[in-house]
């Protein structure tokens, strides 16, 4: 069997790659669709949905490449003359639809990727080249116009297989002529004095079909606010006031570093330059949290519950360490749970500014988070929390 294709028929390659995108995409698809139903109340649960999109996603983007090999080799080849040129009308419906697929089997496993790289958190694509895509910034919008486009483009191509399937199936059980058998066998066509053509209004067609859904899909589902950016600090008693601060962590999740941050904290802070002694009280809204696509999950009752604990506080001591950084030793509430903490910073100061810089390892079972968790390879145990901030000298 010839690898190429003829005027008459497909070759051995167009018909294996045929079958192998067919065999991908079903299976992401129906991955995707036992996903979404599966519960997740507890650590083994998440841990199973997780493994059913980890595996939704690769063989997404397995579907991807193999589709965009396909169709480079079809534009390439010739298109085969179809069996009933006669039938204008059936052949121009038949080319668009093929046309939907080929823009689907492209559109629907890029947007998926985007969404995943727009963000962090749940279920990681399972190959070793990263979780991000160049050129996709980590941004609430664009993870939530490419979920959108990918929800609605998705169901295009359902509705796209489905056509697709039932014209095969019209022309084998009522037909009855060899339009199946070319796909699995390679039968091939009558001779036509003239060859089928690659047209371009089906193509542009189908790429409007899909503008169009995309374009309504993020016009039903308007962007969610972007994640609240620190405001302005509040005015403390201390003697040093912060102008500008981070407040970050991260913590393994399904095999994957997620990362986090709280958009709204204060720190009272009152030292003394000259004995390198002084107290600190920070206070962290809770509610503030951003941690990619599971922000809210983190936030809920299995987690942080901050509808009941709605901020955290961390009140010490400064003294100087011995190797010139400093120790603030004091307890951390959190959780409910009041608990001794001790963190060791970094800080310069020129003149009336100082810059601080601390890391810390925090124990989520050491407050009571995540109980229900109790698997660190679902939920890693220790969230690796990193400070920095900018603070003014007061009068």
């Amino acid at each position: 069997m010839p690898l190429a294709n003829s005027p008459t028929g497909f070759g051995s390659l167009a018909r294996s790659l045929h079958w192998l995108t067919a065999l991908l995409i079903l299976s992401a698809i129906g991955l995707g669709l036992y996903g979404a139903d599966m519960p997740y109340g507890s650590g083994a649960e998440l841990a199973a949905k997780a493994q059913v999109y980890s595996l939704h996603k690769t063989i997404g983007i397995a579907s991807f490449a193999v589709a965009l090999i396909r169709i480079l080799w079809a534009l390439t080849q010739p298109r085969p003359v179809p069996l009933h040129p006669e039938r204008r009308l059936q052949t121009a419906l038949a080319d668009l639809v093929h046309w939907m697929l080929y823009t689907a089997m492209l559109v629907v496993p890029l947007s998926g990727w985007v969404t995943h790289a727009a963000t962090t958190g749940f279920a990681p694509i399972l190959w070793p080249f990263g979780q991000d895509l160049p050129l996709v910034p980590k941004s609430a919008t664009v993870e939530h116009a490419a979920a959108a486009m990918h929800w609605l483009c998705g169901k295009l191509l359902m509705v796209s297989i489905a056509l697709h399937i039932a014209g095969a199936l019209k022309h084998h059980l009522i037909d009855r002529d060899a339009t199946l058998r070319r796909m699995l066998s390679g039968a091939a066509a009558p001779d036509h004095p003239r060859p089928h053509r690659h047209g371009a209004a089906p193509v542009l067609a189908a790429v409007v079909i899909y503008a169009a859904g995309a374009g309504l899909a993020i016009a039903l589902n308007p962007a969610e606010p972007a994640p609240a950016t620190a405001a302005a600090p509040a005015p403390t008693s201390g003697n040093w006031q912060v102008t500008q601060g981070t407040l970050g962590f991260s913590i393994p999740q399904m095999g994957s570093s997620v990362k986090g941050s709280f958009a709204t904290w204060t720190a009272d802070i009152a030292f003394d330059e000259a004995t390198g002694t002084g107290q600190v009280t920070v206070t962290i809204d809770m509610t503030s949290l951003a941690l990619g696509s599971v922000s809210d999950q983190a936030r809920a009752a299995d987690f942080l519950d901050t509808a009941t604990h709605p901020s955290a506080t961390f009140t010490a001591v400064i003294r100087p360490a011995p190797d010139g950084t400093y120790m603030a030793e004091g307890r951390l509430a959190l959780h409910g749970i009041d608990a001794p903490l001790a963190l060791s910073f970094a800080l310069a100061v020129m003149g009336d500014l100082a810059t601080m810089q601390a890391q810390v390892a925090i124990d989520r079972r050491s407050f009571g988070i995540g109980a229900k968790y109790p698997d660190e390879k679902t939920v890693g145990f220790v969230a690796d929390v990193k400070v920095a901030l900018t603070a003014m000298r007061r009068d």
